[in-house]
């Protein structure tokens, strides 16, 4: 697979997030968001990427391409890292997007994450929720988070995900990292069979029906710490995401679980930096403390944005606060902090407070 090394090398020198290969197409790679043809490669057709696939996908993920149409998976490139995969068919050919995943855990200090979320690593009990679109380093964060659990305390750790993407050695803790397709079914049999397993943290890749988020509260309830992602943005969003996979006859049954077991959520965003070759982490950040437990049992989710508006004390702040500070340190654009504004005019009045 010498050509797949050789784009995979280019990828890595430039920096680039993604590979994009599909068939009648040079392969393409992402660059601060952007994507960009390795133009020197030449066109790609159906046999390179059946050989790729057919070097790097086990039996039973080929399996499940031909049944689906689309399968997940992850491999190990020597000298060139880890990559999480996607292969899909389309137009009957069959494509592969490939993101490139850091061997080395990066450590939380390395991240630039603000102080308050290493905080939730240090949680005996409840739910941590990261949130953000697909691309926005939740996976990332949660492993640093994990890392500094694995260094500083004695546990048992189970992680449900899909695919692996950071593989954890042991240090202090004892980590069982099960992949879907490979070790387990599903997210919700891995989880209740976690359960089932004298865990002492949980990390579920993501909370994808109603079963899984039920159990996960349940888990969260008996005294387990149980970290977890949803794609939304914001906290209003993702608890009002958890209460609305619920039907209405349990819905305050589950405001009143949330209101006792959620923690925190960080919401987060990768942003193109001013120097057009990096990528800068906004932020949201929700500590739940009693003012927000009763706005989640009184089904007033929306009002959660001005109690984290308000307690910057606690930690807490908006998204609009994180893209001014952004801004203000000269990190990011004003243009790319309006984009991303929740509210435009709160963030114009911060911007002006400088």
């Amino acid at each position: 697979m010498e050509r797949l090394k050789r784009i995979m090398e280019q990828a890595k020198k430039v920096t680039a997030t993604d590979i994009h290969l599909i068939v009648n197409s040079k392969p393409i790679i992402r660059i601060t968001k952007k994507l960009v043809p390795i133009e020197e490669e030449e066109i790609l057709q159906e046999k390179d990427i059946e050989d790729i696939l057919h070097a790097y996908m086990d039996e039973k993920h080929k399996m499940t391409l031909n049944k689906k149409g689309e399968v997940d998976f992850s491999f190990t490139v020597e000298g060139l890292g880890r990559f999480r995969a996607n292969a899909f068919k389309q137009q009957g050919n069959l494509s592969l997007a490939l993101r490139r995943i850091e061997e080395n855990i990066p450590d939380f200090d390395d991240l630039k994450l603000p102080e308050i979320i290493r905080s939730f690593s240090k949680l005996n009990k409840g739910l941590v929720l990261v949130t953000g679109v697909t691309g926005s380093g939740k996976s990332t964060t949660l492993a640093s988070l994990i890392n500094i659990i694995n260094k500083e305390r004695y546990e048992h750790i189970i992680t449900i995900e899909d695919p692996i993407e950071y593989v954890h050695k042991h240090k202090n803790c004892r980590i069982n990292q099960r992949e879907i397709g490979n070790d387990t079914e599903d997210f919700g049999t891995a989880l209740r069979a976690a359960l089932r397993q004298d865990p002492d943290i949980i990390l579920l890749g993501e909370m994808r029906d109603r079963e899984t988020i039920q159990t996960a509260l349940m888990a969260a309830e008996t005294g387990h710490l149980v970290f977890s992602t949803l794609h939304t943005m914001g906290s209003a969003e993702t608890i009002d995401r958890i209460i609305d996979a619920f039907p209405l006859e349990h819905k305050d049954q589950v405001r009143s679980q949330l209101a006792a077991t959620l923690k925190g959520v960080v919401s987060q965003e990768l942003i193109a930096g001013k120097d057009g070759k990096s990528l800068k982490v906004a932020t949201e950040v929700m500590v739940t403390n009693g003012a927000v437990q009763n706005l989640i049992r009184e089904g007033k989710t929306h009002q959660i944005t001005s109690v984290i508006q308000t307690s910057a004390n606690l930690g807490m702040h908006s998204m609009d606060s994180s893209l001014a500070r952004l801004t203000r340190e000269g990190h990011i654009s004003v243009n790319e902090a309006y984009l991303r504004a929740q509210d435009k005019k709160i963030l114009e009045r911060m911007l002006l407070e400088r």
